[in-house]
């Protein structure tokens, strides 16, 4: 096994990294920004460098940086956690040339799946299904509504190095495709430094559905069930669940394989996931994006599953056998995510503060993922997400009871935060049902 580990990341993914690290009796080494140096994750390492100031672009993606620090450290691998440069794949390749173990997919599973139309033709190659759209970018407008009209309206207008929900709009009719074009492809070339851009059929009612694939050691590519990501407010995930509640198992069975074959097709190492959208009137699916990297949501796969991500995801960087059997994977029970971000609770806008107070809900089922502890501040500088309060139970029932009761024991003061707009979803007949789409929290407000 590994023996000293990097995390190059901040806040609650740093700590939980951290968490097994040391479980696993591997020297933990914490990189933090001045901004970060009081918070948990910094303190609870075995070890903790500055790497510069709060300008992410000056410390958490400061290649050199962060280098140096696992070279000052005697750091053997690295862990990118999730965003900042984790599907980076000239960082993966750098970490690599330097003689250190990159915790992730090879650097040409990340370029293959980095870039949406790339990534699209590809899977359309090995059989995975995908939405009507382009295949090549849209290189300027009049190209862009000339696929749209072969394609039909309502389309989904995207960027192609996007991600997280960023850089997409939605155009009803020609007039509308003209604005959003611009805008995405403006908003492409000031964030991702890359302006191309694809267009998608839309589809007014849809769930996004992911699966959780696993490249081990050995070059199987397995898959660790579905997750439902619905509850979303600007195309950004605020709930996530497993099983999904629109699933069969005879989809389910089909979802896995696809996701299996995706990885495949990219000969595919670590941890991934393989987003999809589902039209819920017809049960088919498509291919969204592949996310080359640890999901934000990937505690409800551990409970659901019995595995600790993190701890399969550095027995692979060490060519290890993993710690379940792959041939009997099946999933027990239920677990869902709500992430409590720093953010008003109506409007989803940013509220960052000094926490005052925070205490944690705690009980059967009941795992709390924070990045922070009472007398931390929540800075502007970094993603509002402070915390993930997952809950587990027998079923989806209790899992939802158990929820209820953890929520109604948060306490946050301080900062601005969404634990209110949980207790809302939770009482919510639709949410209730499990008969939901990604237009809940939009017909909420």
């Amino acid at each position: 096994m590994i023996e000293s580990l990097l995390v190059a990341n901040r806040g609650e993914i740093a700590r939980r990294i951290i968490r097994t690290a040391k479980r696993l009796g591997i020297r933990a080494i914490a990189v933090h920004s001045e901004a970060d140096a009081g918070l948990p994750f910094v303190t609870e390492a075995d070890e903790a460098v500055c790497v510069g100031p709060a300008n992410p672009a000056q410390s958490y993606r400061n290649v050199e940086a962060i280098l140096a620090a696992a070279k000052a450290t005697g750091a053997q691998a690295i862990h990118p956690g999730y965003g900042f440069l984790s599907e980076n794949a000239d960082f993966a390749r750098t970490v690599e040339a330097s003689g250190l173990i990159w915790v992730g997919p090879g650097a040409d599973a990340i370029t293959a799946m980095g870039d949406k139309i790339n990534a699209r033709n590809l899977m359309a190659a090995a059989g995975v299904p995908v939405a009507p759209g382009t295949t090549d970018p849209a290189t300027d407008l009049d190209a862009a509504v000339a696929a749209a009209a072969e394609i039909g309206y309502p389309v989904m207008v995207k960027a192609a190095a996007g991600g997280g929900g960023m850089g997409m709009g939605v155009a009803a009719d020609e007039a509308a495709l003209r604005t959003e074009y611009d805008k995405v492809r403006s908003f492409a070339e000031r964030m991702f430094g890359d302006g191309s851009v694809l267009i998608e059929r839309y589809f007014p009612r849809v769930r996004h559905v992911e699966v959780q694939i696993l490249g081990l050691a050995d070059g199987r590519v397995v898959a660790l069930g579905e997750r439902e990501c619905s509850v979303q407010r600007r195309n950004q995930k605020l709930v996530e669940e497993s099983p999904s509640p629109a699933v069969s198992p005879e989809l389910r069975e089909r979802f896995l394989a696809a996701a299996v074959r995706a990885g495949e097709a990219v000969n595919y190492r670590n941890a991934g996931t393989v987003e999809c959208l589902l039209d819920p009137a017809t049960q088919e699916f498509f291919f969204l994006e592949m996310n080359t990297r640890l999901q934000v949501e990937h505690p409800v796969t551990e409970y659901v599953y019995g595995v600790d991500l993190v701890e399969e995801q550095l027995r692979v960087a060490a060519g290890l056998a993993p710690t379940f059997d792959p041939d009997a994977l099946a999933p027990r029970g239920h677990a869902i995510e709500l992430r409590i971000n720093a953010e008003d609770p109506k409007r989803f806008l940013p509220g960052p503060g000094a926490i005052t107070t925070w205490n944690e809900p705690a009980g059967a089922g009941v795992r709390v993922d924070s990045g922070y502890v009472a007398g931390n501040t929540v800075t502007p500088f970094y993603d509002s997400l402070m915390a993930k309060l997952i809950v587990s139970g027998k079923d989806r029932t209790e899992a939802v009871e158990r929820a209820k009761a953890a929520v109604a024991q948060f306490e946050i003061v301080g900062p601005k935060n969404n634990v209110p707009f949980f207790a809302e979803l939770l009482e919510n007949d639709e949410f209730l049902s499990g008969d939901y789409d990604t237009g809940i929290v939009s017909r909420m407000r």
